[in-house]
């Protein structure tokens, strides 16, 4: 009798025993061994700040695990556990790091356990885990992930903020020996005291004095010895785009540009970028909160995209990021999914516009028309140029009103921008202006509206950002778009790439005749979530133009991850900020223009 195991066509029921027997797979020690250390941690710091559950059944069979230390069990049971708790995560991402902390730990723990408590059962747990560490070492292979010294900030102050809050509980979990009534502002004053080893104001019977005293050291001692661990580290720097991979990028570009409108876009200088061995096709990336996100098709030879894609994916086993794939078409999903084993799920659509057919002419284009008509009427001018054609002054002028312009506080865009307007080295951009003459007195002198346009290989081009002046007429937008699409034969380009939509299908059979129950409400959730992503309204702006569609998918490596890659997505477009607050912030120049294909009204293109 034979039965399918985890893609193993033919598997005895015989062998089936055995692999139950052998435990864990190898490649789930990391698993094992996190989850271990959260549980061991969680039950040390229960078992170190409340002193009911140290008394308990349960504490009976929790002493016996790493962390439970000695006389001074509620100290170093919190600092125990509270490290164990931040090494879980190192060690489930199968870092290198965390595995050499957690084998020095575990043998520490095992022989402060026969020295103290002279527990056998609990040497016995400690020197399993580490045993399983040591066996699978060769699963602890990741390599840091890119930091800066902004982290040990972080760990201050969101670690010192934890401490404050452990230290409340830990003062007032201990009524029956607190003498006196302090105040809430006494037992604040008491864990900061506390956190730095000085006696607070709130005095306890007996040894709690010295119980609260010593838990209160431990977790200021953790908070500054983590700190300064962060602090005086070794630096780890996102890779950046250099010149040389720059030149590599454009080269391949020339030659098979055509393929994929987000091509260009690989040229952002704060990606990173791998190329595959012949150095025909190149994956460009870059990492946000452990997530290891591409954006669009591969660079370069169809053929050779395979041995771009296995870079990808040994750099990311090296570091233990997770893979993901946002926006790429469906010959890239195909290619992403048969070469990897990722899975492929349909993020929206992006409307493609064909210059030889697109014509104001017909009632499906009346809006447009008379929109574009009035805003003619009332003065307003336009001109469809290339950034190369372009004065250094006037250039200069639209780098400022398009930062100006811009209708958030955070630079947007990852996949669909560029993140720069003006570069000498991007000659074939594309930029529209509209201009009201006899309107000069204001900052950016009559110009009210900005689009530009990278290349799309030789005959196309993509929208990258759309600014406007907000005193200037409702419909700049339109207005540009159509001048770019009358201009575009004259500058030699035959499609032009608009906004990205997501979810437009079922955006549009939700609004369908028929459409069932579960579809409606799915569009409902999408139009409800519009208010704040714009979903709806980037849909009915491209569907003016009377675009094809042409699908875009996010490739990624199961269902779980699917959420932090979203939120990773949004941090990476500049929906979702956790940079520190702008005092604190590096004085760097960031580069104009950043940004995300977002909702017309707005200004901006948004993906």
């Amino acid at each position: 009798m034979s039965v399918t195991v985890d893609g193993d066509k033919s598997v005895s029921v015989p062998q089936r025993m055995r692999r139950l027997l052998r435990g864990p797979r190898p490649e789930s020690v990391p698993v094992v061994v996190g989850t271990a250390c959260t549980v061991v941690g969680l039950i040390d710091v229960a078992a170190g700040v409340f002193p009911r559950f140290r008394h308990s059944r349960m504490h009976t069979l929790a002493e016996v695990l790493p962390g439970a230390l000695g006389p001074f069990a509620a100290a170093l049971s919190l600092s125990a556990g509270m490290l164990l708790l931040l090494l879980a995560h190192g060690l489930k991402r199968h870092k290198r790091r965390a595995w050499r902390a957690a084998v020095v730990l575990l043998p520490a723990g095992a022989a402060a356990q026969f020295a103290y408590r002279h527990s056998v059962v609990g040497v016995l747990v400690s020197l399993t885990l580490c045993y399983l560490l040591v066996r699978h070492r060769d699963q602890f292979r990741a390599l840091p992930d890119p930091r800066s010294r902004w982290r040990a900030l972080a760990n201050f102050v969101l670690l010192g903020a934890g401490s404050l809050a452990l230290g409340l509980v830990i003062v007032s979990v201990h009524p029956g020996r607190v003498v006196g009534d302090p105040s809430i502002a006494d037992r604040l004053q008491h864990v900061l005291y506390g956190l730095f080893g000085v006696e607070g104001p709130v005095d306890y019977a007996g040894r709690t004095s010295w119980t609260v005293a010593y838990s209160l050291g431990a977790l200021g001692l953790l908070t500054a010895v983590t700190t300064i661990y962060l602090a005086f580290r070794p630096e780890h720097p996102a890779a950046r785009l250099t010149e040389d991979d720059e030149s590599r990028l454009r080269a391949l570009l020339e030659t098979h540009g055509g393929r994929d409108s987000l091509g260009h876009f690989a040229l952002r200088r704060d990606k990173a970028v791998v190329f595959s061995p012949s150095g025909k096709a190149a994956v460009c990336y870059r990492v946000v909160s452990g997530v290891m996100l591409a954006g669009g098709d591969p660079i370069g030879d169809v053929e050779a995209w395979p041995g771009a894609i296995e870079r990808f994916m040994d750099e990311a086993k090296a570091h233990s990021w997770t893979p993901a794939v946002m926006g790429c078409s469906e010959r890239g999903g195909e290619v992403w999914t048969r070469e990897t084993g990722l899975t492929a799920l349909e993020l929206g659509d992006e409307a493609v516009v064909d210059v030889a057919d697109f014509s104001l002419a017909g009632r499906a284009m009346r809006n447009v028309r008379q929109m574009v008509g009035r805003i003619e009427r009332n003065g307003y001018e336009t001109r469809v140029r290339r950034a190369r054609d372009i004065g250094a002054t006037e250039l200069e002028r639209i780098r400022r009103a398009a930062a100006d312009w811009r209708g958030t506080d955070t630079e947007r865009g990852f996949s669909m921008a560029l993140g720069r307007i003006g570069d000498p080295a991007d000659g074939d951009c594309v930029i529209a202006t509209a201009h009201l003459p006899g309107s000069g007195d204001g900052p950016h002198g009559d110009l009210k509206a900005v689009l530009h346009f990278v290349p799309w290989g030789r005959d196309g081009m993509s929208l990258e950002l759309m600014r406007r002046d907000r005193s200037a007429d409702p419909g700049m937008n339109e207005l540009l778009i159509v001048a770019s699409l009358q201009a575009a034969g004259k500058l030699g380009v035959a499609r032009v790439s608009l906004n990205f939509a997501m979810f437009r299908s079922a955006l549009a059979r939700g609004e369908r005749l028929g459409a069932g129950p579960v579809l409606r409400c799915w569009r409902g959730l999408l139009i409800f979530l519009s208010r704040w992503f714009q979903i709806e309204s980037l849909y009915k702006f491209n569907a003016k133009f009377r675009p094809r569609w042409e699908p875009r998918f996010v490739v990624f490596r199961t269902s779980r991850d699917l959420p932090r890659i979203g939120i990773a997505a949004m941090q990476a477009e500049g929906f979702v900020s956790l940079s520190l607050p702008r005092p604190f912030r590096s004085r760097s120049p960031r580069p104009c223009g950043h940004t995300l294909r977002s909702a017309p009204e707005h200004g901006v293109r948004a993906a």
